[in-house]
């Protein structure tokens, strides 16, 4: 893993929160799903000030720490996220978490301990666009409005949900389908295959040590 990133493995399903500079003292936030004082020290800690959220996909344990920390930073902090994926936030989120909660857990117990009200997202992603120094991959499955996030300039990619080491995503909650992801998947094989991923869970791996 390069010393450039800073990973937080966070919350109950110990999402990965990457940290990435993007300029001297610039960074964004990668899936800030849980633990926002431990990422609100750790952007301290490295003389960071982030100046984006980028989500991977909609789900709870990815997005849980955007409310403190949109209330830290204020509007100089801009959320991201997919167009298909943007329901999960704003004032009808809770809505939509509910059904994948239950879908998932069988009850809304997982987010009612500690739901805050999620804030509208500033951007909305689409395939191809460009943030800070990524590209974005749209890769429908896990979720309708998953992405990536890849940098081609340092051959870094973080694949959310979609693609694991050893493993990706599941596909049985609301709004996944199989045949989509694994679409996605074909289409992250087109890479460099020294492309190291970096995903929304457990320990970094490459493209090419991928197969499926």
């Amino acid at each position: 893993m390069s010393d450039k990133v800073h990973r937080l493995v966070v919350g109950p399903l110990e999402t990965n929160c990457w940290v990435y500079p993007i300029d001297q003292d610039g960074a964004v936030i990668i899936d800030p799903g849980d633990e926002a004082d431990s990422i609100i020290s750790a952007l301290k800690k490295h003389s960071l000030t982030p100046k984006f959220i980028l989500l991977s996909h909609g789900h709870f344990d990815h997005i849980g720490a955007v409310p403190r920390l949109k209330e830290t930073f204020g509007a100089q902090l801009r959320i991201a996220i997919h167009k298909q994926d943007s329901m999960y936030l704003g004032e009808d989120a809770y809505k939509v978490h509910s059904v994948s909660i239950k879908s998932a857990m069988g009850s809304t117990a997982f987010i009612d301990a500690f739901w805050k009200n999620m804030p509208p997202p500033d951007i909305l992603l689409e395939d191809e666009s460009e943030i800070a120094s990524f590209t974005i991959l749209h890769l429908p499955g896990h979720t309708q409005g998953g992405v990536a996030f890849w940098d081609r300039n340092t051959a870094m990619i973080f694949t959310g949900d979609t693609l694991f080491k050893n493993g990706y995503g599941r596909t049985d909650l609301t709004g996944g389908n199989t045949q989509q992801l694994f679409e996605s998947l074909r289409r992250l094989q087109t890479l460099d295959p020294n492309t190291v991923v970096y995903p929304g869970h457990g320990e970094t791996t490459t493209i090419g040590m991928e197969k499926f």
